[in-house]
């Protein structure tokens, strides 16, 4: 199964100014990405915090939230809470017929699907603006060679690098 890390970034490579903040600031033409990417796939995987900024089931696609709250549970199928690693979510959505899902953060998150060498490519749409700081794509130093497969002139200067991760033999 692919796995496609898809996040919108700053100028100055911050994902979000803290925790809490909701990506309001990222440009119609990312959004309309977003939407066709993680609909296409049919799933996002995405940490507790990112749910929480989003705080709803987006229509057409299942949303898995990595949590160790075992408190937190949903009725919806399309809304799965679940403790699992990494490379066990990987397999059990590769064994529902999943081709392909999508990443969509936080930084945490990120760092732990980058950490095992789940990521297959990294969608990023820079958008033309500073935030001076705030939560960075991972939360660890990391070591990973990118391959560019493609950049997409967005509007108003947002621009959409594709990278392929170059995998460790």
């Amino acid at each position: 199964m692919k796995l496609i890390l898809l996040m919108a970034v700053t100028a100055d490579g911050m994902i979000a100014r803290n925790s809490s903040h909701f990506a309001d600031w990222t440009g119609k033409a990312d959004k309309q990405y977003f939407v066709k990417t993680t609909k296409n796939a049919g799933v996002m995987i995405m940490g507790s915090k990112t749910w929480d900024t989003i705080g709803k089931v987006l229509p057409g696609r299942k949303s898995m939230v990595m949590t160790r709250d075992k408190s937190r549970k949903s009725q919806d199928k399309n809304l799965v809470f679940t403790d699992l690693a990494p490379k066990q979510i990987v397999e059990d959505l590769s064994s529902q017929g999943f081709e392909c899902a999508i990443l969509i953060g936080g930084a945490t998150v990120n760092t732990l699907f980058m950490e095992q060498d789940l990521i297959d490519e990294i969608h990023l749409t820079v958008v033309p603006k500073l935030f001076g700081q705030g939560l960075t794509l991972f939360t660890r130093p990391l070591d990973v060679q990118l391959e560019l497969m493609e950049e997409v002139k967005l509007d108003s200067g947002h621009v959409l690098a594709k990278y392929r991760v170059e995998k460790e033999d």
